[in-house]
């Protein structure tokens, strides 16, 4: 039992943007705990909760459904991982890698194995994730469906992805790994992020108001996809502090 609660500690944490029936956070919850994930974050859930349909649709998963959390937006859900990946079902309008559930599962592997925290995010069921949201993560997953029936239920999402995860985790780990540094949060990355847009107006970087949204996405975007570790992080806003101080003299 303790050795089971440890590989489940150690896993993703799934992330479901307002879903909007109990029913399916409970199927959710039944697959992740099927294949050994517990960390069930919620975003605005449509329904209130505790949900009891989705403590039924569980099916024995209590644990997970009495241990979800909270979020009132998709920042603070990811705020404490290293690594997040964003489900879709449609190509977006950005430069980020695109990986199917087993390679996702194995870049998520990777980045637990090396200390940090990763998480998956799941959009809405009718229209999945928004461009600003798909923009906080450092990569997309997409699964090989049949594009004249594409549409998948937010839980058949899950449980694909979970059943992925516990292939690559029942895996044996090399003896030893590269030197990475500390991972950065998502916290540290959104503080350069603000940091660097903030530089940029001051420096007249966007040529109109009209370009500013799309070209502050694409720089978040860059920044967040690079994957930075805590020290880089610190090192790159020392930078941008100093050409701030420069400008001013």
């Amino acid at each position: 039992m303790a050795r089971g609660q440890g590989e489940m500690n150690a896993a993703p944490s799934i992330i479901l943007v307002e879903p909007q029936m109990g029913e399916n956070i409970g199927m959710a919850a039944r697959a992740m705990a099927n294949f050994g994930l517990s960390d069930l974050r919620l975003v605005r859930p449509h329904q209130a909760w505790p949900n009891p349909r989705a403590k039924a649709t569980a099916s024995g998963a209590d644990q997970v459904i009495d241990d979800a959390k909270l979020f009132d937006s998709v920042e603070a859900s990811i705020a404490d991982l290293n690594y997040v990946l964003a489900t879709t079902a449609r190509r977006r309008d950005t430069f980020q890698e695109i990986f199917g559930a087993d390679e996702a599962a194995r870049r998520c592997g990777t980045k637990i194995a090396a200390g940090g925290k990763a998480g998956i995010l799941f959009g809405r069921e009718r229209w999945g994730l928004q461009n600003e949201e798909v923009a906080l993560a450092q990569a997309l997953v997409t699964l090989p469906v049949d594009p004249r029936f594409a549409s998948l239920n937010i839980a058949q999402a899950v449980v694909v992805v979970a059943y992925e995860w516990r292939k690559v985790s029942t895996l044996g780990a090399l003896p030893f790994s590269a030197d990475t540094g500390t991972p950065a949060t998502h916290a540290d990355v959104e503080g350069l992020v603000g940091h660097f847009e903030a530089a940029l107006d001051r420096a007249g970087f966007f040529p109109t108001e009209d370009k500013r949204p799309s070209m502050a996405r694409n720089l978040r975007t860059l920044l967040t996809r690079a994957g930075f570790n805590a020290q880089e992080i610190r090192t790159l806003r020392g930078a941008i502090a100093s050409l701030e101080r420069k400008r001013e003299d």
